[in-house]
């Protein structure tokens, strides 16, 4: 493993040669990188980003708790080229176009969604894995920032993320492609619902 390390060489079995109980790394143009831990407020921003977003999404569509259609998940394994496979921090599917919940270890289809929430990974999230997920065509991409309570959201065009929504604790908003509901930015940084 040390020969990918760096190399830009590293491979999907690179990563599975990690012991899955200390498997926190990506292969990030080729090299294989390890996530260094999350703080607190990006955990418990994840916390509530899936817990705003899960009830209301992360089901069938239709019916009197929100227009779901959405698979959630998080800190899977998500292979977008045989050297990108990351592993976002919350990661959706569309149920119309994924009719199945992926479950595999290693997930070979591309997300509809993603969500990356900046901490110690901050170079990664703006730069490097930005310009994976374009280039792999993922539709919408945000970058939630708990230490400036920042939302971005950015939607894909064929020639570049354009900026959709740049917003602030405070605001109310309707993020795509949950924009179906409207959110009070706060919550997904600890403030209670009004």
């Amino acid at each position: 493993m040390s020969r990918a390390k760096g190399s830009g060489t590293a491979t999907l079995a690179d990563l599975l040669a990690i012991p899955e109980d200390q498997r926190r790394h990506e292969i990030i143009n080729g090299e294989l990188v390890e996530k260094k831990a999350a703080s607190g407020e990006h955990g418990r921003a994840q916390g509530r980003v899936i817990s705003q977003l899960g009830g209301a999404f992360d089901r069938k569509p239709g019916g009197p708790k929100g227009p779901g259609g959405w698979w959630f998940a998080t800190e899977v394994e998500v292979a977008l080229a045989p050297n990108q496979i990351y592993r976002p921090d919350i990661v959706g599917w569309r149920r119309d176009r994924v009719p199945l919940a992926p479950a595999d270890a290693v997930v070979d289809v591309r997300p509809d969604w993603v969500c990356e929430i900046l901490s110690t990974n901050r170079g990664d999230d703006l730069v490097r894995k930005y310009a994976g997920y374009f280039a792999a065509g993922v539709p919408h991409y945000w970058i939630l920032d708990p230490r400036d309570e920042t939302l971005m959201i950015y939607r894909w065009s064929q020639a570049a993320y354009l900026g959709v929504l740049m917003a602030a604790r405070g605001q109310v908003v309707r993020p795509e492609p949950f924009d179906a509901l409207e959110f009070d930015l706060g919550v997904f940084f600890g403030d209670d619902e009004a």
